[in-house]
């Protein structure tokens, strides 16, 4: 046989083989530790992770240290990182992984006795290309792949320099920039090139490990038997309106930032002073100062007027709750005829009369992280506000046009919250609100037959996920 001949069958038997074995589980390599192939009793359900190897158990004593390795044989510029899995806990870490795509390994550094596996990020990039932009002039990034607040290890491929940023943004846009692995704030881009160059090849990976979840956690073992209802935001409640009755929580007396689900209370103690909404009133540049003590200009959500525009008082409100202008609700704070402090001591004295026991609020708009609140509370505060009944109107519009009245300028709103817009619910009320630090919360009350029921989320992960969980709750709390 030719030498071609038998390089040419050498290559067709390797081709039969990844043919009948397409993948193969990836080998762990480990120091430190006694580590054998393994299970989980349930796996990350997320269409985002998927895992690349078999599950490794460390069966030595608590406290072991050990550098865990596992290969990959399928190129890959997708994010990699090893996974734990606590069985008594049944959470999910995430440790900070190098990805040595040379030589197909993944490795870290765990503790104790876990088991682990390999996942990768579809729609991620690992390895890939990264600009700059000004920003906040500092160690920062703007990542697609990659929560705010995850430190990074950016390294740019052509030198081997390294800068450690922290996620602050969100960005680029991987559907206009596929190959752009990440985005550098310029004080983060100079530290690895020059500015001139512009664009540079780069590898991401996480500069330490943070406990997280790739997913919801699904039953791989006698799934006959559903276990109760699981939801990853860290704080979650339904209660019945009529009678009080709880019937599901999660940490509902757990203290959290509240973000704009304060401009309930601020509209409620506004109605309050029962101040016509007809009433004509002039906006002032000085009010959306406020805003800007917590926050700058361009990231602050308000209603685009100038100072001496003039507006009716209904206009303000529909303003701070369907379109959860922050600058409205200052207006609304001056026009009320209390002083600024005396309008928020009069939100914090009404949610107590009220039961809520553990909320407190430094300022009317929610742009403060000390606007905290737990779920068991908002519950009740939600309960209490509603009875409003101009409350209830203004908070269930989908949109809200409107026109200045001295420039004639036209205002279209439309309401944060998507729930707004599912048939399959009849919502009697709902209302969003995201910081950095409180994540992105939910509240919702919908009409079940002779009742309402109301479903209050915080911390959630993405608006998406809040609101996905909150018609699973909705839809288990009605079944039940």
């Amino acid at each position: 046989m030719s030498q071609k001949k038998y390089f040419s069958s050498i290559f067709c038997l390797i081709s039969i083989f990844f043919t009948i074995f397409p993948t193969l589980p990836a080998l762990a390599v480990v120091d430190g530790g006694i580590w054998q192939e393994s299970s989980v009793e349930s796996e990350p359900v997320n269409s985002s992770w998927q895992r690349m190897s078999a599950w490794y158990e460390n069966k030595t004593a608590e406290g072991t240290s050990s550098l865990v390795k596992i290969n990959y044989f399928s190129p890959s510029d997708n994010v990699k990182q090893i996974f734990s899995f606590n069985s008594e806990t049944k959470k999910w870490q995430a440790w900070a992984s190098l990805d040595d795509r040379k030589n197909g390994v993944v490795s870290t550094t765990v503790n104790n006795s876990v088991r682990v596996a390999l996942f990768v990020k579809n729609d991620s990039l690992a390895f890939g290309t990264a600009s700059w932009y000004r920003y906040k002039n500092g160690l920062f990034a703007a990542s697609p792949d990659f929560p705010k607040g995850t430190k990074l290890k950016v390294t740019n491929l052509d030198n081997s320099k390294s800068v450690i940023v922290t996620v602050n943004d969100y960005g680029p846009e991987r559907n206009k920039h596929p190959d752009r692995a990440v985005d550098l704030d310029l004080v983060a881009f100079e530290k690895i090139a020059k500015k001139s160059v512009g664009l540079i090849k780069v590898k991401v990976e996480p500069a330490e490990f943070a406990v997280v979840s790739p997913g919801e956690s699904k039953p791989i073992v006698n799934q006959e038997k559903k276990s109760s209802l699981e939801v990853v935001a860290p704080s979650a409640i339904s209660i019945w309106e009529k009678s009080g009755k709880v019937v599901y929580e999660k940490n509902k007396n757990e203290k959290l930032p509240i973000a704009s689900l304060t401009k309930i209370v601020a509209a409620r103690v506004f109605l309050d002073t029962k101040i016509s909404l007809d009433k004509v009133v002039v906006y002032k540049k000085a009010d959306e100062d406020f805003n800007y003590q917590y926050c700058s200009p361009w990231e602050s959500a308000k209603l685009t007027v100038k100072d001496g525009e003039t507006m009716t008082v209904r206009d303000l409100l529909y303003s701070a709750l369907v379109g959860s202008a922050n600058n409205a609700v200052e207006s609304l704070v001056r026009v009320s005829g209390l002083k600024r402090e005396e309008f928020i001591a009069k939100m914090n004295s009404t949610v107590k009369k009220w039961g809520a026991k553990n909320t407190n609020f430094v300022e009317p708009t929610g742009l403060s992280p000390e606007n905290m609140s737990s779920v068991s509370d908002y519950a009740i505060i939600s309960k209490e506000a509603l009875k409003d009944l101009n409350l209830q109107k203004i908070d269930t519009a989908k949109t809200y046009s409107f026109k200045t009245i001295n420039t004639k300028k036209v205002h279209n709103l439309k309401n944060t919250s998507k729930l707004l817009q599912d048939k399959n619910y009849q919502i009697t009320a709902s209302k969003t609100g995201y910081l950095e630090e409180a994540g992105h919360c939910l509240m919702s009350r919908v009409k079940v037959g002779n009742d309402n029921l109301i479903v209050v989320i915080l911390g959630g992960k993405s608006s998406t996920s809040s609101l996905e969980e909150t018609k699973k709750i909705i839809d288990y709390s009605v079944a039940k």
